[in-house]
């Protein structure tokens, strides 16, 4: 219901370095910087099943025939479901002017005009996992692509090799985990759909339910079902949702299922028990079994549509359709009739994971000792079916609820072999390596053993999990959090997190961090300023004081100019936090993670190296523990001399750096003459490197002058710079006044090997 009114969700903008969260208009998708016009453009749009792809590719083409992206004179919208049949062969000119659409003329002089200019075309090809077997992509060898008969994949292939119509626009859309980059040699615009905010989950369940007179208590009543509420950041999921409680309601229960895997149990009850007789309840039971049957079958090939020839009755067919869990589907045109055949296909991707799961429960060949196979959390890794990727929820989650009046209405099967999988379930979990598990096969783990709801293998669980918890990298979704949450909340360990690169949403970090048991975590700067941002204006200043103190932030490696904002926002943050101590009078407070911070790294690169260094620089006295400055990349971030002059200003606020790393900076006499006169402001320094820099002897010379006065310093690298045997000599020269100092690192390219040679001699400090 009201699915397009509540489609306009957050897109994300998806970095290779990490994510940044932006909202993103539909008119903006087509917006690329720096990119050739003459070139095809690659725009990715990812997103997990459910998530609203295909009805943002349906909006995208309503907006272009209501008179938007006037840039495109031809939009052509593909299935990738539909036209991935391995058997079916087309030409470009029979896949846009035959299968998508046929002009009643001039079929000729359109594809030529297409051609002739291509920036003009939009191709949309969604659901790219949809394209089975795509691993063996394969390349375009056609001698005339845009006529040449050829695979689904082959012209998709040309079209992104850039051999077909280049200089058009190709729209892809695909689930996060699907192998799309493998095949797309550049993608110029990454977007992923986030799913639903807790406001916009609101939104859509008070439209859904808008006019009907339980509006109010249906929101009140899912809001209080935390876990089915985390689920409706997924749009479809809150299509479920809202229907299982609209029926809830209509017969006057009180309250929702505690999981997913039972409210897709009661949601198939309620499709099928109202309708039943006594004498229909065992064909239904046969023809779901049937169902199950066949949506295992499809799921395992990454297929959802099937022909009619694979439904083995008319009773099956009828019943599915009947039912709502298949729909009427057209595959294309057969070349030499020119008529579609028509087939069926799941009518929702979750539906279809349910029977798969359902099949693996009810299936007699299916032996409890192969149930654990299908399972995705191993500690070893292998590849898992990211069509699928539900079942292993729901099969867990029916296992425990074999003596369930429902799961009982829907099979006739023998309760003794569904008793038998379950205990080699339990078997398997006991013996599982959990802390061997990576991110995302653990979140995998808790899900499982959440829907259980088996006390026992919730507290077996969260014994077992190690005291360092990193979730870096893994997107943690709403009910991620939600099932983390409860089962970190039963253990009696303290916890440490680390949430970095996470995509976590504010709620679900303010609930993590909330918790008593988790003592340290980390997370983004921006997403730890938000929430702190979030708590003083609501007044929750126990919990502002208690996320402070836990916060961690050493050791810290900035590596965008956002990376260098947050930071800066966090000391500004500061202020703020200084009226954290007590609610009604400002008192000093020190925020720990600015006051621990020991080491900081800087790796911006060349283009904004310099840019982000100065801003870096202005906030460097708010790190009173700062030990370690490193600025040597691999990018080299060519701070030059201007970057150090800006440094050596602010030395005498950095009376704990132990080691400065100024590497590969093209620091000049000019920089090291700044630095030499700031140096002995640094009174902890220990190592100092200006390794591969442009310092010569005027530099060195400098250098020398000020050694004697470091009387903490015991390594000096000057390698790779342009220092010649003057130079050498003069900081040979001072380290004779130096006994402090216990190496000096000189080889230099300028430097005839003979007077290195003989310097060494002299001090065996020396070192080349």
């Amino acid at each position: 219901k009201n699915n397009v009114k509540a489609m306009e969700k957050e897109l994300v903008p998806c970095i290779l370095q990490g994510k940044e969260k932006a909202t993103l208009k539909r008119s903006q998708i087509f917006q690329i910087l720096g990119c050739k016009d003459l070139e095809t453009k690659v725009i990715v749009v990812l997103g997990k099943a459910g998530m609203g792809k295909s009805i943002l590719v349906q909006k995208i083409c309503q907006d272009w025939s209501n008179g938007e992206f006037s840039q495109f004179e031809f939009v052509f919208w593909f299935d990738c479901k539909q036209i991935s049949l391995p058997e079916k062969r087309y030409s470009l000119k029979y896949l846009l002017l035959e299968f998508f659409v046929k002009p009643q003329e001039g079929s000729k002089e359109i594809f030529e005009y297409i051609l002739q200019n291509p920036a003009k075309v939009l191709l949309v090809f969604d659901g790219f996992e949809g394209l089975h077997d795509h691993e063996n992509f394969p390349r375009c060898l056609a001698s005339q692509p845009e006529k040449d008969l050829c695979s689904i994949k082959e012209l998709l292939s040309g079209l992104i090799q850039k051999k077909i119509l280049n200089g058009c626009t190709l729209l892809l859309t695909a689930r996060p985990k699907d192998k799309v980059y493998q095949y797309v040699s550049k993608v110029d615009k990454t977007i992923e759909i986030v799913g639903f905010s807790p406001q916009q989950r609101e939104l859509y369940i008070t439209k859904y339910f808008e006019g009907l007179p339980y509006c109010d208590n249906a929101l009140k009543l899912i809001k209080e079902c935390e876990y089915l509420f985390s689920h409706c950041y997924s749009p479809v999921m809150c299509r479920f949702v809202c229907f299982l409680c609209e029926t809830v309601l209509e017969i006057g229960d009180k309250s929702l299922p505690s999981t997913l895997t039972t409210v897709f149990l009661k949601f198939v009850q309620q499709k099928i028990i109202p309708m039943q007789t006594d004498v229909t309840a065992m064909q239904n039971q046969e023809s779901l079994a049937t169902l199950a049957r066949i949506a295992w079958y499809l799921g395992e090939k990454h297929q959802s549509a099937m022909k009619s020839d694979l439904l083995p009755s008319k009773e099956v067919k009828e019943f599915a359709l009947k039912y709502g869990f298949l729909l009427p589907f057209a595959f294309p045109r057969h070349s030499d009739s020119g008529e579609e055949e028509f087939g069926s296909t799941f009518s929702d991707f979750v539906i279809q994971n349910f029977l798969g799961a359902l099949h693996l429960m009810l299936a007699e060949e299916i032996k409890d000792k192969s149930l654990t196979k299908y399972l995705s959390f191993p500690s070893k890794k292998k590849k898992t079916c990211n069509w699928l990727e539900l079942v292993p929820r729901f099969l867990a989650g029916l296992l425990f609820l074999q003596d369930d009046p429902y799961f009982c209405s829907l099979s006739n099967k023998d309760v003794k072999q569904s008793t038998k999988k379950q205990k080699t379930f339990l078997k398997y979990i006991r013996r599982l390596q959990i802390n061997e598990l990576c991110p995302e096969r653990l979140l995998e783990l808790l899900h499982c053993i959440y829907e259980t709801q088996s006390n026992y293998l919730l507290q077996h669980v969260a014994l077992r999990l190690k005291p360092d918890l990193s979730f870096l990298g893994a997107v943690l979704t709403p009910p991620d959090i939600h099932v983390l949450h409860s089962i970190l909340k039963r253990s009696r360990k303290e916890f440490s997190l680390d949430l970095r690169n996470s995509s976590i949403d504010m709620q679900g970090l303010k609930d993590l961090v909330g918790l008593k048991n988790v003592a340290s975590f980390r997370a983004s700067l921006s997403d730890t300023v938000r929430l702190w941002k979030s708590l003083e204006q609501t007044k929750d200043f126990e919990l502002l004081r208690a996320s402070t103190e836990k916060f961690v932030l050493d050791p810290f490696k900035a590596k965008t100019m956002k990376d260098v904002s947050d930071l800066s926002d966090l000391v500004e943050m500061q202020e703020m936090i200084n009226c954290v101590q007590d609610a009604s009078a400002c008192s000093s407070y020190e925020i720990p993670a600015i006051k621990n911070l020991r080491k900081l790294e800087f790796a911006l690169g060349p283009v904004c190296g310099l840019q982000g260094f100065l801003k870096l620089v202005e906030i460097l006295a708010a790190f009173p523990s700062l030990q370690h400055l490193d600025l040597d990349a691999l990018s080299e971030n060519g701070i030059g001399d201007e970057g150090a002059k800006s440094l050596s200003e602010v030395f005498p606020t950095l009376t704990s750096l132990e080691t400065l790393n100024l590497s590969q900076n093209k620091i000049t006499d000019v920089g090291a003459e700044k630095l030499a006169t700031a140096l002995p402001c640094l009174s902890s320094l220990k190592t100092l490197s200006l390794y591969n820099n442009s310092i010569c002897d005027f530099g060195a010379e400098n250098l020398a002058k000020v050694l004697p006065a470091m009387a903490s310093l015991r390594v000096l690298d000057v390698q790779y710079n342009k220092i010649t045997g003057v130079g050498a000599q003069q900081l040979t020269d001072s380290l004779r006044k130096c006994p402090h100092i216990k190496n000096l690192v000189m080889w230099n390219p300028t430097i005839p090997y003979g007077v290195l040679e003989h310097l060494q001699q002299l001090d065996s400090r020396i070192t080349v």
